[in-house]
C-alpha cells in the first residue's frame, strides 16, 4: 500500500511530499499550493503532473509540453465518477463508500486500486493498489487523489464561510 507522508519527513527536502510502502520511500511528490500540478520523482524518472484544459495529466519531464501519458477526466459530476486513460490502459474511478470517502480504480470491470485515508486531524490519501499497476501510475493515482480531495475541501471550507457570513446579519 501506497500513502502520502508529511512533507520534509522521510528524507525529503522541504515542501516535498514522501511517497511510502511499508515505511519505506518509493517516490516523492513536489506538488504546488495554488495550482493543481506537481512534479514527481519516481525511481530515476521525473513526472510532471498538471491540470490542461480541465484535464489532469501527466508525463515524463522530457516530453514536449502539451502532451500526456495520463489522463484523468471527470465524467459524472453528480456521481463522482471519473474516467482515465494509464498508458492506454483505461480505468474507471468510482466511489467505494460516501461515508468512509473512499473510491474504487477498475480496469474492465476488475478492481486495480481502492483509496483511503491515513492521519488524524490532517487525513492524508492511500492507494492500495494491484502489484500489476506500475508504480508511476500508481502515484498518479495518489496525485489525482490529492487534488480531488484538496477541491472538496475547498467546496466544504467556502460553505461554511458562506454560511457563518450569511447567518451573521
Amino acid at each position: 500500500m501506497l500513502e502520502l507522508g508529511k512533507a520534509g519527513t522521510s528524507g525529503v527536502g522541504k515542501g516535498v511530499v514522501p511517497v511510502l510502502s511499508g515505511g519505506a520511500l518509493v517516490a516523492s511528490l513536489r506538488a504546488e499550493n495554488w495550482r493543481e500540478a506537481a512534479t514527481a520523482l519516481v525511481g530515476d524518472r521525473s513526472w510532471v503532473f498538471a491540470k490542461e484544459k480541465g484535464v489532469l495529466t501527466g508525463r515524463w519531464d522530457v516530453d514536449p509540453a502539451g502532451t500526456a501519458r495520463l489522463r484523468a477526466r471527470q465524467t459524472s459530476f453528480w456521481k463522482g465518477s471519473w474516467a482515465l486513460d494509464l498508458d492506454g490502459v483505461v480505468v474507471e474511478r468510482e466511489n467505494a463508500s460516501v461515508w468512509k470517502g473512499t473510491h474504487r480504480y477498475t480496469a474492465g470491470g476488475r478492481p486495480v486500486a481502492e483509496t483511503g485515508t491515513t492521519g488524524g486531524w490532517s487525513p492524508r490519501p492511500t492507494l492500495d493498489a494491484d502489484p500489476s499497476v506500475p508504480l508511476p501510475h500508481q502515484v498518479f493515482l495518489l496525485w489525482v487523489e490529492l487534488v480531488l480531495s484538496r477541491r472538496n475541501t475547498a467546496v466544504v471550507a467556502g460553505a461554511v464561510g458562506v454560511a457563518v457570513v450569511g447567518g451573521s446579519s
